[in-house]
């Protein structure tokens, strides 16, 4: 009883480390600071250089052109960030095109048509979800064997047929600027979903799962993280995002073929990748993926005002791909080794100072 009412000792008033950089460096030193800059970078030499480069004509078919790789980047980006990969991304975009336009030319009304594209993206990500989950295969493997699957069903539905007879008023509306701009309207749908992913990402419990899931599957499951759960969601919402892709990409173009979207997958992993996100999970930032994806449609679009062909922007896309996942490899191993080579003289100039405290005492 004397134990239960003795005074509690005083605890000690909590402290805080200061940050050992200025706020100013914390700030413009992060990989998407430098993704932004170099953004703005090429964006003057690119206006000052090419001639009509800087017109907003120019600019509305650069943000039509980057919105169905930008709204497909961020759900990828938070697969990623979380350990896993998602390579099916433009097959689902491509079946939901093609189930569009195959449901439109069987006489079904356009609304029904849409909400079915939609749909077949978010099968396509259930799939996936659900292979990789509940049945725990890699993510690798699954995605690109859905990519295949979907990809084949997508061409086998239409063959090399293609359907263009959409309503115009559709068309026209995927197409329209804000008056007086060469700003699409889409642009709102696009800053809308660059908001929402970022507050889910930054600013929640579940977007907190998602670091912790690719910094360690194991430590986040023995901590609380209900691990399947979270990649089943994220799967899933990567092919809801695909199918609403499509539905854009079919009255954007104006088309519905078993290639449409082909190759999408490179630009979206290579924009958020080159954004900063980890290809081995637990890093990355919408802001980065916003800017690596917007580099990589001003790249393309740079090329495409040089008249370089297809194959050309591919291969540029391929090499940045290659350079963003080896450069911050390099940079990381380079700091490993220079940490490594300061801690042994760290350690003598210790052991040099123990005598001298000693002799003090």
């Amino acid at each position: 009883m004397t134990d239960v009412l003795a005074p509690r000792p005083a605890t000690a008033p909590r402290t805080y480390l200061t940050h050992s950089q200025p706020l100013w460096r914390r700030m413009l030193m992060t990989h998407d600071a430098v993704m932004i800059a170099i953004l703005i970078v090429v964006s003057v030499v690119a206006v000052s250089s090419i001639p009509r480069f800087g017109t907003p004509l120019t600019l509305s078919y650069l943000l039509l052109d980057v919105t169905p790789i930008l709204l497909c980047a961020l759900p990828v980006a938070l697969i990623l960030i979380s350990g896993d990969i998602d390579l099916s991304v433009a097959s689902a975009v491509g079946i939901s095109n093609v189930m569009l336009g195959w449901l439109y030319a069987q006489g079904v009304g356009i609304e029904f048509a849409m909400l079915a594209g939609v749909a077949c993206g978010l099968v396509v990500g259930v799939v996936n979800g659900f292979l990789v989950a509940v049945l725990g295969l890699p993510s690798l493997a699954v995605t690109i064997g859905t990519l295949a699957l979907f990809r084949g069903i997508a061409i086998g539905m239409l063959g090399t047929d293609s359907i263009t007879a959409f309503p115009v008023e559709l068309k026209s509306l995927a197409n329209a600027n804000f008056p007086g701009s060469g700003v699409p309207l889409v642009t709102v749908v696009l800053v809308l979903a660059i908001v929402v992913f970022a507050i889910v990402l930054h600013l929640t419990p579940f977007g907190r799962s998602v670091y912790a899931i690719g910094r360690g599957r194991d430590t986040a499951r023995f901590s609380g993280v209900r691990t399947a759960r979270a990649t089943f969601l994220l799967f899933a919402l990567s092919g809801l995002v695909a199918g609403l892709v499509g539905v854009f990409y079919t009255f954007r173009y104006g088309s519905a073929r078993g290639d449409n979207a082909e190759g999408l997958e490179l630009a979206v992993i290579a924009g958020v990748v080159l954004g900063g996100v980890s290809i081995f999970g637990g890093r990355g930032r919408i802001a980065g993926v916003v800017a690596g994806v917007l580099l990589i449609g001003l790249l393309q679009s740079v090329l495409r005002f040089l008249n370089n062909s297809a194959d050309v922007i591919n291969i540029a896309i391929g090499g940045l791909l290659v350079l963003s996942v080896v450069i911050p490899l390099l940079a990381g191993r380079i700091s490993q080794a220079v940490a490594s080579a300061r801690r042994p003289s760290l350690a003598s100039t210790a052991a040099g100072h123990e005598p001298h405290r000693k002799g003090d005492k």
